[in-house]
């Protein structure tokens, strides 16, 4: 536990590089707090959060910077940590312009995001947990090829062709679909594989391809995210190094960020905060994520994202993806006729 002394320098320091990235010397932190101690008491306790593992110095005639535990102190103690109501009020104004369609939302909530934390953001729509059948269509192609337009709870839709070893008229295919609607009306893969037995020729074939692709939608543990921001995270000083910003655009281009940030007890409520060698993978060890999953659990669920360098505004990236993810699970929740109580974020 440090002393209330250490805690305020600590918090000085803190906040002292985010906003000025250079290594903070002892003389500039003498007033911070309203602390009216000697510049050798400043020292004595930056000494003393260095053996702590709080802080390091670069070089011996250096100041200081945080290190990860400095941050994670930090973090911990930050309370009522909120965005400001004129911000509130611009997303709101933002997202009252855009259509009511999922894609449009995660589109925008990545820009507004990128643009408050002036980092990079990862938004994944939100996808149902499980694939619910919701309804299909077949339509005549040629005399044995149909295209198969399967709709699926929460607004995804996903086509495929099928070709049937006979041929088959659109009348047929129209009643093979009205069937497998009524039959399959809310559920699983598993569900519409089990009732497979009691259709006839044309429909078990039509639901062995509705129930692989509902199959291979399980397999997805979310949607391609929006990325934005990266004008922004390649400017910050720390990317000024080759290696850190070669490994960053290795991760984009392989397409592997989503899975390598995600922790695994992301389905806790509340945002997460990763910092540094926190994050389970060695490769993005020199970034904090701060990380939050949206929707409706058991319904659709996504996730929302900053992600920048060690030295980030905490305050304003915790708060911008707290009060961004309520404002989507409250447009989720919309979409499936539902209702929230207010919300109660928390940060982990």
């Amino acid at each position: 536990m440090l002393s209330d002394r250490g805690a305020i320098i600590l918090k000085s320091i803190v906040e002292r590089y985010i906003n000025q990235a250079v290594p903070v010397p002892s003389q500039s932190i003498i007033h911070s707090g309203g602390l009216e101690v000697s510049s050798a008491t400043i020292r004595n306790e930056m000494m003393r959060l260095e053996q702590n593992g709080y802080i390091i110095r670069p070089h011996t005639s250096a100041g200081s910077v945080p290190s990860d535990k400095g941050y994670r102190f930090y973090v911990e103690t930050l309370q009522d940590i909120r965005l400001p109501a004129n911000q509130q009020r611009m997303v709101s104004h933002l997202f009252h312009q855009v259509e009511t369609r999922l894609d449009e939302w995660v589109r925008l909530t990545a820009s507004i995001l990128a643009n408050l934390a002036q980092n990079m953001a990862v938004v994944a729509t939100a996808r149902s947990t499980r694939a619910l059948f919701k309804h299909v269509e077949l339509v005549s192609i040629q005399d044995r090829t149909a295209l198969i337009v399967l709709v699926l709870q929460g607004a995804r839709v996903r086509q495929q062709l099928a070709t049937f070893p006979q041929t088959v008229s659109q009348e047929e295919l129209s009643a093979a679909s009205n069937h497998l609607n009524q039959s399959f009306a809310g559920l699983t893969s598993v569900q519409t594989e089990a009732k497979e037995s009691v259709l006839n020729d044309l429909e078990k074939q039509t639901a062995a391809v509705v129930t692989a692709i509902m199959k291979s939608e399980d397999a997805i543990t979310f949607e391609d995210p929006y990325l934005e921001g990266l004008q922004f995270i390649f400017s910050q000083p720390e990317f000024a190094s080759p290696q850190h910003a070669l490994t960053l655009a290795d991760l984009l281009e392989q397409k592997n960020l989503l899975r390598l940030i995600l922790p695994r007890d992301l389905n806790e409520q509340g945002v997460h905060v990763c910092i540094g060698q926190e994050n389970e993978a060695q490769s993005i060890h020199h970034l904090s994520v701060i990380i939050s999953q949206y929707g409706l659990p058991g319904e659709a669920v996504g996730c929302i994202a900053v992600i920048g360098p060690t030295r980030m505004p905490y305050v304003r990236s915790i708060a911008s993806v707290h009060y961004l993810s309520d404002v989507l699970t409250r447009l989720i929740a919309r979409l499936y006729g539902k209702d929230i109580p207010p919300e109660t974020g928390r940060y982990n």
